[in-house]
């Protein structure tokens, strides 16, 4: 799925008069999403799952066309850890 295709949907479930109110909204919660990682670390969303800021130390690695060892510099990354009933619901089979 597309943001253009979540937008839509957005607008169906919330019963939207346009795709642009529907658009708002989405990036009205994708912001608060991002939002909260910079503020708090962490966005947990009951049933949903949680995003949480996570620290990558440094680490060896290898280039994989020369084969030649490299050194990855230590980074930041945003880790999303599924909740359960959104895991439930997602991994059941659709009824044809």
């Amino acid at each position: 799925m597309k943001k253009t295709d979540l937008v839509e949907k957005v607008k169906e479930l919330a019963d939207l008069e346009s795709k642009a109110a529907a658009e708002r909204a989405l990036n009205a919660v994708l912001g608060g999403i991002e939002a909260g990682l910079q503020k708090d670390g962490e966005v947990q969303l009951i049933g949903f799952g949680t995003f949480r800021v996570k620290d990558r130390p440094a680490r060896d690695g290898r280039n994989v066309k020369t084969g030649e060892k490299i050194r990855i510099k230590a980074s930041r990354t945003v880790a999303f850890k599924v909740g359960a009933a959104l895991k439930a619901n997602a991994t059941k089979k659709k009824k044809k």
